[in-house]
């Protein structure tokens, strides 16, 4: 494994630069580019981590703002929903597979026969760290720029119902019409340091598992478990 992170770079110059041709951003600091592409399984000390925690930071700043100004006349409410939907680790995926960041990826042999440059988790935090760096290596308007350039990208239209859907509220609403029941969540496990901890979640209906899912808060994975069941059951309808 090479250690600096220059000769990284150097080392996959024609790769690296086609993902800065794809965001329209050339990194200044080749090493910071570098560091946020480089998984904690590929390197335990020098690792996206840290620019991680701070890329979390500014998109969710420039995300509120997006949502603030794209919808002049939403209530606070809406917009702190829609937010919130934008906000996550499968947003945050959807954004990263945008560009194809996975594929740019400095991850162990392990991770990648585990599928690794497709995980959520891994393209979230990726996609963090490299607007983190981006943010580093020049300032806030261009981590605005390409921010929203993905944004557009992927949701062609922004509407808070589209976005969001509380399926918490939809579920219970469901179980209670079909079987007189309200589904019962149940935390499994917890995992991560304290800035990015990973929740997982069960959910049981009337006795019965319906799904187990993760999310980087309890609201998040009990919402990505209702999710599941809710269209089982309208499946099952």
């Amino acid at each position: 494994m090479i250690s600096n992170n220059y000769e990284l770079y150097e080392c996959n110059k024609e790769m690296l630069e086609k993902l800065q041709n794809n965001i329209k951003y050339y990194f200044k600091d080749k090493s910071l580019l570098i560091e946020a592409l480089t998984h904690k399984s590929y390197n335990k000390t020098s690792n996206n981590e840290r620019l991680e925690f701070l890329g979390d930071a500014v998109l969710d700043l420039l995300i509120g703002e997006y949502v603030f100004k794209k919808l002049p006349k939403s209530s606070e409410g809406n917009l702190t929903k829609l937010r919130a939907s934008m906000v996550n680790e499968a947003s945050f995926a959807k954004l990263a597979r945008a560009i194809k960041l996975g594929h740019y990826l400095f991850i162990s042999n392990a991770e990648i026969k585990n599928k690794g440059r497709d995980k959520p988790s891994i393209l979230s935090n990726a996609l963090e760290a490299l607007i983190g760096a981006i943010y580093l290596d020049s300032n806030i308007n261009h981590a605005k720029k390409i921010s929203y350039m993905l944004i557009d990208k992927v949701y062609k239209t922004i509407d808070p119902e589209m976005l969001f859907k509380d399926y918490k509220t939809l579920l219970q609403e469901l179980t209670q019409s079909i079987c007189g029941e309200i589904p019962e969540y149940e935390l499994i496990d917890s995992s991560g340091p304290d800035h990015n901890k990973i929740f997982k979640i069960k959910i049981i209906i009337n006795g019965m598992e319906y799904a187990i899912e993760n999310g980087r808060s309890k609201k998040e994975a009990e919402q990505a478990c209702a999710k599941v069941a809710y269209e089982k059951l309208k499946k099952g309808i």
